[in-house]
Order: structure tokens, then sequence, then C-alpha cells
């Protein structure tokens, strides 16, 4: 999942409101990822293919053993907890930070790659519909994010001074996005969907348009759905 990681994040956040918080939940929401994109470069995890021209979600190939098995999950979550324990002092956020890697692991199950117990020789976890049946796996995903997002913008708003219509615009624009974003790259590449010439790039420009999918679409989060925390007045600091 892409866009389904993230709206667990926002609800981690409207639940469990605090300074900074919301940038931890999407990191936390999309570890795993973030881990791969690094192990990548790490020969971890090498990935393909190279050229990003060529690729469809079903055509990725990775043994993320590291990052996605199902061992390492319990290392990625205590360190979630600690991370989340030290830097706000408190059991709730670092809680929800390591519910939320296990939440993408769980939701990577349904709608994802194959991943395995630990290593591509042990038994493989979850349904591997990227593979398999990519199209069912983008409905679920579909499915899963509306209504969490709908979920999330009926408890705003409840709320006594809930977000703009253009606010919410704003943050749901991003799940679009998140969404589209698979469906077109699905079973076609972009070399496919616009006839381009083949030719050998200088470096992977896969995983380099990942890093640069990823990253924003944090930032792109944590400034328009932060821009309100949790229904509380903000302090005029003029």
């Amino acid at each position: 999942m892409l866009a389904g990681h993230f709206v667990t994040a926002l609800i981690a956040h409207q639940k469990i409101p605090g300074k900074g918080a919301l940038l931890f939940f999407l990191i936390a929401s999309q570890l795993q990822d973030l881990l791969w994109l690094s192990f990548h470069y790490l020969g971890l995890e090498t990935t393909g293919p190279v050229d990003l021209l060529n690729v469809t979600l079903m055509s990725i190939t990775a043994d993320m053993v590291y990052s996605h098995d199902l061992l390492p999950q319990l290392v990625w979550m205590a360190l979630t907890f600690i991370v989340g324990r030290l830097v706000f002092k408190r059991n709730d956020i670092a809680v929800a930070g390591a519910l939320l890697v296990f939440g993408h692991f769980l939701l990577d199950l349904i709608s994802g790659y194959p991943h395995h117990v630990f290593g591509e020789h042990t038994h493989q976890v979850g349904l591997g519909l990227y593979n398999t049946n990519v199209y069912l796996a983008i409905l679920i995903e579909l499915a899963f994010t509306a209504v969490a997002i709908g979920y999330y913008f009926r408890v705003d708003s409840q709320r006594s001074q809930p977000r703009s219509s253009k606010n919410r615009l704003q943050i749901a624009g991003l799940f679009v996005f998140g969404v589209g974003f698979l469906l077109i790259i699905a079973s076609v590449s972009f070399r496919e969907w616009f006839d381009i010439p083949a030719f050998d790039p200088p470096f992977n420009t896969t995983i380099l348009s990942l890093v640069f999918t990823y990253l924003p679409m944090i930032v792109y989060l944590q400034y328009y759905a932060g821009r309100k925390e949790s229904g509380a007045v903000q302090p005029d600091v003029r």
C-alpha cells in the first residue's frame, strides 16, 4: 500500500495529538518502505527494474527480508517505541508509533508484495496481490483509504472547529494521487504508455524516484494535515 499507510498516521494523530507527533506518525506508518529504500543503497535489498520507465507494480523485484519480513518487524516496532518514548516522553505516542509499524505490515499482507517469515526460503506470509492480482490489490487499497479518510473527516467534523472544505480537499487530494499513481503503473510502464525508446540509465532511477515520492508526500501531509492540531484553536503568534 501507499496511500493506505499514510491515512493510518492521520487517524493516530487525531486520536493522540501532540507537538511533533504527526511527523513521527507519518514516518512510522511508512517506516518499512523508507527502510527498504535505504537498504537498497546499502546493497541489502537491491531493487529492480533499474529504469523507472520500465517499472510496473507487477514487475518490481526486491527481497525485502530486512525491511518487510515478519521477524524484523519486532525490531522495528521496538525501536519505534523507544524513539517515541525518548523524544516525546509519552507512552501513548510511543505505543501508537509501534502499532503503526505493525499496521503497515498487516496492510501489506492484504495489498502488497509477498513477504516471508525471514528470508525467501522461509514460509510466505500475505496474499502477494501485487504479483498475482494487482488490480484487486489497488481496489482493496482504494476501499480501505476511502473508508479511513471518511472516518477521519467525520470525526473532525464533530470538533468545535473542524477543518475547512479547502483543507479537506488538500488532504484528500494526496490520497487520490497515491491511488491514482498505483493504478497508472499497475501493469503498464511509462515506456509503454508513452512509447519511449529504450536506453540504459546511468543509475537506478526507480529507487531515486520512489525517494522523491515518499518524502514529498510526508512533507505535504505534515504541512496540510498539521495546519490544525486536533481541532484546537491555534494561538495567535503575531
